[in-house]
C-alpha cells in the first residue's frame, strides 16, 4: 500500500514552491488564490524571502501547507491508500485526501498559526530535542519536573522532543543529560507547541474547526494524537483540535502504518525530514520525495 506523508514546521526553505509556480499553470492559479485568501502575497516571501522571513509562524505554516498541497494536486500520480502528516502536515494530508477543500484548509492553517502565535505571547515557552534516550525515561523525567514539561514529538526511536515552560525545559534537560541522554538541546522555536501552554490556541482553533465543513477522506488518515487510522469526520475534527495540546506520535504512526500494510512512503512537500524519520523506524521500507 502506498503511504503519503506531509511535513510540518521546520521544513521550509528560501525559494520554496517557486519551481511549482513557474512550471505548472494549475499550481500558479492556486498560489495566486492563496495570496487573495491570506490578504498578502505569501508567494513573495516564499520565493524571494530570507530564511528569517520564513521563520515567522504566520508565514511558515501556510507556506509549508501550500507547497505540500499544491504539489499533491499537480504531481503526476497521487493515489494514496493511507496518509499522515506531522503536526501542521496533518492539515495538508486532510486536503490532499479530500476531507477539506483547499480554501478551507488554508483558512484553518492561517487561523492555527495566528492562534499559536498569540498563545506564545500569553504563555511563553520553548522546546528541546532529546537524543539517545528511551521514551519511558524521558516521560518519567518530565513527570518529575514541577514546572510544565511534556513529551511533544515522538519523532523516531531515540529522538523525542519535549515542550513546556522555559524553567521546566531547563530543569528537564539537566535531568535528561544526567540520565544518559546524548543530547538535550533547546530548539530555536517561538513557543511550547504541543503542550498545555497551547490551550488558548486550542480553544481558538476549535471554534474555527467546528464551523468548517469536513468530508470523509478518500483513504484513512493516521492522526497525530493516537497514531490510528480515521475516516469518520467527527473523529477527525476531535483529533485535529486535541493535536494542539497533545503529542505528535510520529514513531507510533509509522509503526501502525507498516502494520496496516504500508509498502512505501512518499513525502509530499518541502524537505526530506520525514523520509529520514521513517528510515529510523524501518530502514528497509522504500521512501521517496514527491516530484512533478
Amino acid at each position: 500500500m502506498k503511504a503519503y506523508i506531509f511535513p510540518g514546521q521546520g521544513a521550509q526553505f528560501p525559494g520554496m514552491g517557486k519551481d511549482l509556480y513557474e512550471a505548472n499553470e494549475q499550481a500558479k492559479e492556486l498560489f495566486e488564490k492563496a495570496n487573495d485568501i491570506l490578504g498578502f502575497r505569501i508567494t513573495d516571501v516564499m520565493f524571494e524571502g530570507t530564511e528569517e522571513d520564513l521563520k515567522q509562524t504566520n508565514v511558515t505554516q501556510p507556506a509549508i501547507f501550500l507547497h505540500s498541497v499544491i504539489l499533491a494536486k499537480v504531481m503526476g500520480e497521487f493515489e494514496p491508500e493511507m496518509v499522515a502528516g506531522h503536526s501542521l502536515g496533518e492539515f495538508s494530508a486532510l486536503v490532499a485526501a479530500g476531507a477539506l477543500s483547499f480554501e478551507d484548509g488554508l483558512r484553518l492553517v492561517a487561523a492555527r498559526a495566528n492562534a499559536m502565535q498569540k498563545a506564545c505571547e500569553i504563555q511563553p515557552g520553548t522546546m528541546a530535542a532529546v537524543l539517545a534516550l528511551d521514551d519511558f525515561t524521558v516521560e518519567d523525567i518530565c513527570q518529575q519536573v514541577s514546572d510544565v514539561v511534556v513529551p511533544a514529538n515522538y519523532n523516531c526511536p531515540g529522538q523525542l522532543v519535549i515542550s513546556g515552560s522555559i524553567a521546566g525545559i531547563d530543569a528537564a534537560c539537566e535531568k535528561l543529560l544526567a540520565a544518559g541522554a546524548k543530547r538535550a538541546m533547546k530548539l530555536n522555536v517561538g513557543g511550547a507547541f504541543h503542550s498545555p501552554l497551547m490551550e488558548a490556541a486550542r480553544v481558538e482553533l476549535e471554534a474555527a474547526i467546528v464551523n468548517t465543513e469536513f468530508k470523509e477522506p478518500v483513504c484513512p488518515i493516521y492522526q497525530n494524537v493516537d497514531a490510528k487510522p480515521h475516516t469518520a469526520v467527527d473523529e477527525i475534527k476531535h483529533n485535529l483540535i486535541a493535536q494542539l495540546t497533545g503529542p505528535v506520535r510520529w514513531t507510533q504512526t509509522v509503526e501502525q502504518m507498516l502494520r496496516d500494510g504500508a509498502t512505501s512512503f512518499t513525502e509530499v512537500g518541502p524537505g526530506k525530514v520525514l523520509q529520514g524519520l521513517v528510515k529510523k523506524v524501518d530502514k528497509t521500507v522504500p521512501t521517496a520525495a514527491a516530484v512533478l
